[in-house]
């Protein structure tokens, strides 16, 4: 799955390490959502959406597979 989370990391001026720690995960976390290697589960798609003050579907881009 997609997602803008680098964009919004940018935009607040956070490193992988501080939104991590802010959340309770790891970077290695961060960094694979954001390199769309690993789906968060639904809890912390929720959780990082409500970090950056918006909608899940701001920061996560769903795009069905064939």
């Amino acid at each position: 799955m997609k997602n803008r989370i680098k964009v919004f990391r940018a935009m607040h001026d956070l490193t992988q390490e501080a939104l991590a720690n802010d959340l309770g995960v790891t970077r290695q976390t961060i960094l694979a959502i954001e390199k769309g290697k690993y789906d968060p589960s639904l809890d912390l798609a929720f959780k990082i959406a409500r970090y950056f003050n918006v909608s899940i579907e701001e920061i996560f881009i769903y795009g069905e597979t064939s």
